[in-house]
């Protein structure tokens, strides 16, 4: 899954890849988005313009229209059959862009280590998102595509979230119908990331700052003291 993640690009990121994109005068820094965070989407229905949205899809058909954060990521296996998911892969896709995301490993005592992962060639991470529309206030809301792990994040979860690259992402915010979006649902080439780990301070959500993108040492193993 994805859980977590930040939006911290830097000058040269964004002039690479989202020259393209209107960008807001005042660009928020987030470092630890968590569900029901508003966070930067980039929205096929106003492809070169960047908005907000609330992290945590709310099926346009809900009753009460309120974010609980219950539905962060959508399972590119199952995603054309799931009542919440089925209409808005159709037709309201999205890319959410970071700079990385976290990854949790359980350690002895169930104490979870937090790790942030990057791509390894420095450039921002676009993941792929559907979003739906709920009620009169037009509240806007997203998921974030999940698929298997590469190798690399393999060693951290079962799970990790679909990543475009440049010509992927025109495709996914394009009006291409289902059959030709499918095959990019897969899994990032092995190598393409690296990762490290960072402070437990990212577990509390609402903790946000620049000490959670700082690398933490691990504790040394058994055979390190040997």
């Amino acid at each position: 899954m994805c859980g977590r993640y930040s939006f911290v690009p830097t000058k040269e990121q964004l002039e690479a890849e989202l020259s393209d994109v209107d960008l807001p005068a005042q660009l928020r820094i987030q470092y630890n988005i968590a569900p029901t965070n508003m966070a930067y989407v980039i929205a096929n229905d106003k492809p070169h313009k960047i908005q907000e949205m609330i992290w945590g899809l709310v099926p346009s058909w809900s009753k009460d229209g309120q974010p609980n954060g219950k539905l962060i990521n959508a399972r590119a296996e199952s995603v054309t059959e799931k009542p919440s998911f089925k209409d808005p892969i159709r037709r309201r896709r999205c890319l959410v862009p970071a700079d990385s995301f976290y990854e949790w490993r359980t350690q002895a005592g169930n104490r979870k280590t937090p790790y942030r992962i990057q791509s390894t060639d420095g450039k921002l991470l676009m993941m792929a998102g559907i979003w739906d529309e709920w009620g009169p206030r037009h509240m806007r809301t997203f998921s974030i595509l999940t698929t298997s792990p590469n190798a690399e994040m393999s060693a951290l979860h079962n799970r990790m979230p679909v990543l475009l690259n440049k010509e992927e992402q025109k495709a996914w915010l394009s009006v291409a119908p289902l059959e030709s979006i499918l095959p990019l649902l897969k899994t990032a080439p092995d190598n393409s990331l690296q990762y490290y780990r960072v402070s437990e301070k990212l577990n509390r959500v609402g903790t946000d700052g620049p000490e959670l993108h700082r690398e933490e040492k691990d504790p040394p193993s058994l055979f390190d003291l040997a």
